[in-house]
């Protein structure tokens, strides 16, 4: 992300990677950064686009609300205005994730309205988050 100007959403730090973070997009992208600005270390920064469809001949891009980090394996799940979370879909925007401590479960919010929020908590298959 830092080749150009990004509207920055959510950003999260992994106990797995103490030296690094990952950042979320309006633009649907997740990039993962460094803090060392070894050469060795830059050279590791990825991103990538995610949640986006293809309707009508039109691409749709999702922002990327919410990060979290699983807690055994480093791996992470994203939660976006499209309602998915990983392969999941629920009814509405994702406005934060978190995995439990012993990562067997995924919390989340869903913003439905200004006057309507949901919480809803699922099982996470080992399948889902082992890299």
């Amino acid at each position: 992300m830092r080749q150009g100007t990004y509207h920055i959403i959510c950003s999260s730090f992994s106990v797995f990677i103490y030296s690094g973070y990952a950042l979320s997009s309006v633009e649907g992208r997740v990039v993962m950064e460094f803090f060392d600005l070894s050469e060795a270390s830059q050279a590791k920064i990825y991103a990538f686009k995610c949640h986006r469809k293809s309707e009508a001949g039109r691409d749709i891009v999702y922002p990327v609300n919410a990060i979290a980090f699983h807690p055994i394996y480093g791996t992470f799940a994203t939660g976006v205005c499209d309602g998915c979370v990983n392969y999941s879909e629920y009814p509405t925007s994702i406005a934060a994730l978190s995995f439990s401590r012993d990562g067997r479960l995924l919390g989340f919010g869903c913003c439905i309205n200004e006057e309507q929020d949901a919480i809803y908590v699922r099982n996470v298959n080992e399948i889902e988050v082992k890299p």
